[in-house]
């Protein structure tokens, strides 16, 4: 058992009054779905804002990748997730996910998702960048995620087998040996603190956005699900791959408004303020190269002065066929119909993360983890574009199957009630927060090197040793663990770049594993040798 994780014989005095059977901790797409799945058992969702809000999933606006058009195949779907992942794809992982794409879809349709569909009833599909064809499952241009969401919230309020805690954050695991046997909790708004002993737990707590200064991802996306898992001695894996979106609006908003890859799909191009289009001179396919390519040609023209803009004029009925990028615009007082839009990148996706198998299962028994959270190794060094919420959907299934398969069901149904005991008020954290979203932009971002890194180490290693605030204390864990992979890590490849290393090295074409003890033995010589 780790250092950092709190042993269930600390934690008693303040529990339940019984056992929870499953607990999911994560009101997003994969947390939902999970629950779901495991109707009628009794699950019990435990989530920081309510069900449907706060969660990356609802502000995805491409859609779900599904390989269900007319001449589209698997094969062809597995391909492009391949090249991609920048050759650390775990290809067994990634032909499962893709290849279970048509079920999952076929389920959310019966909880009520209203995919778009053509005049003869078939689902309209759309393609976005980095795929060879339309494939692209989604709701009225660009609200698949918003849509999803609304209808598996409305599906979770009617299953009476699910409850709901909301307003709770999760701070550690209740840990017994190498069995995770619940975990610990306290109020968003301050004051009580509680503990869910169950006999299973689901990580599904989002993303790692929040850590970064410019992100797409909403204010909860700060990463306390990984740090928890890492402080409990869980593996965490490819911790230093992360996506940075090249279309974030760059109005001055925190989160900034995304602009959904699929309008670079139906021909909108990247300019800088001269009009001139500088992907055509970086990749074949241009403004359609992977993601990462993109947000570092997007991030180059901004740090030459030159500025980067999304040119939309030639997309008619702008406002009908993308409303959430247009309403974003008019609040900007933008009118992406006469003029291009101002971009940057942003932290948008974490492809690392808690290592887990084909079933969603951990290096901690008793654990399991889905979606943005867990790292399965489908999406190597680079996300395909719109397989987060496919991966979100297919590994929420196959956990759901898993527990039934291993855990008994509880003979009597029901859950215990429940007992807040007053915690110490937290100190203010905003500051903090912010200084190490500064620090993770600066020297953990688009483009890395190594002096950056050490540099950052040393200051993040410090915050995590030092926070008062629980919230800072687990950025700073999770910030370690990305650093000090990054560091790790003397190549270029998938979403992350070293400056220092600007190639890929065959010899580390391999995904990384590091435990928290790891990281923070790789900071130390980072900081010495820095010395």
């Amino acid at each position: 058992m780790s250092d950092d994780a709190r042993p269930a014989e600390e934690l008693a005095p303040q529990s339940w009054g019984g056992i929870d059977d499953v607990v999911i901790v994560g009101g997003g797409l994969a947390g939902l779905f999970c629950a779901l799945k495991l109707a009628p058992r009794p699950v019990t969702i435990v989530t920081a804002a309510p069900i449907g809000e706060g969660a990356s999933s609802a502000w995805a606006q491409g859609g779900i990748a599904a390989a269900v058009g007319q001449g589209d195949t698997i094969e062809s779907h597995l391909a492009d997730t391949l090249a991609a992942g920048a050759g650390i794809v775990d290809e067994s992982i990634a032909r499962m996910m893709v290849g279970e794409a048509s079920a999952r879809i076929a389920d959310l349709l019966q909880y009520g998702v209203p995919f778009d569909r053509d005049l003869e009833g078939k689902l309209m599909l759309s393609r976005e960048a980095a795929h060879s064809a339309q494939r692209i499952v989604r709701v009225q241009g660009d609200r698949a995620g918003a849509a999803i969401m609304a209808a598996l919230v409305a599906a979770v309020r009617k299953t009476e087998s699910i409850r709901v805690l909301e307003g709770l954050i999760l701070d550690d695991f209740l840990t017994d040996g190498r069995y995770l046997a619940g975990i610990h909790a306290r109020s968003a708004s301050g004051g009580k603190a509680v503990v869910l002993p169950a006999r299973a737990v689901v990580l599904a707590s989002g993303g790692a956005g929040g850590l970064f200064a410019v992100t797409t991802n909403p204010r909860e996306a700060k990463a306390q699900g990984l740090a928890a898992a890492a402080r409990a001695g869980a593996i965490i894996a490819d911790a230093e791959f992360v996506q940075f979106h090249p279309t974030a609006l760059d109005v001055g908003r925190d989160p900034a408004p995304l602009a959904t890859e699929a309008l670079r799909g139906e021909g909108a191009t990247l300019v800088n303020k001269k009009g001139v289009r500088f992907m055509q001179a970086i990749h074949p396919s241009a403004e359609l190269a992977p993601r990462d390519v993109v947000a570092r040609g997007v991030f180059a023209e901004i740090s030459a002065g030159r500025g980067a803009f999304l040119d939309a004029r030639n997309i008619g009925k702008f406002s009908d066929r993308f409303p959430t990028v247009y309403a974003a615009c008019a609040a900007a007082k933008i009118d992406p119909a006469k003029q291009p839009i101002p971009i940057a990148p942003a932290a948008h996706y974490h492809m690392g993360g808690v290592l887990t198998d084909a079933n969603g299962r951990t290096s901690f028994d008793g654990l399991w983890a889905a979606g943005e959270v867990a790292s399965t190794g489908a999406h190597g060094a680079n996300r395909l574009a719109s397989n987060s919420l496919l991966e979100a959907v297919v590994f929420a299934a196959r956990i759901a199957r898993d527990i039934t398969g291993l855990v008994p069901l509880p003979q009597t149904h029901g859950w215990p009630k429940s007992s807040s005991p007053k915690i110490p008020e937290q100190p203010e954290s905003a500051g903090d927060e912010k200084k190490l979203r500064l620090l993770m932009s600066e020297h953990v971002g688009v483009i890395r090197n190594g002096s950056g890194l050490a540099l950052a180490l040393a200051e993040i290693f410090a915050m995590e040793q030092s926070a008062k605030s629980p919230v800072v204390r687990g950025m700073a864990t999770s910030a370690l663990m990305i650093a000090a992979a990054a560091y790790a890590r003397t190549e270029s490849r998938g979403g992350h770049f070293r400056s220092d290393f600007p190639n890929a090295d065959a010899a580390q074409a391999h995904r990384s594993f590091f435990t928290l003890n790891e990281a923070r033995a790789i900071a130390a010589n980072a900081v010495a040798k820095a010395a």
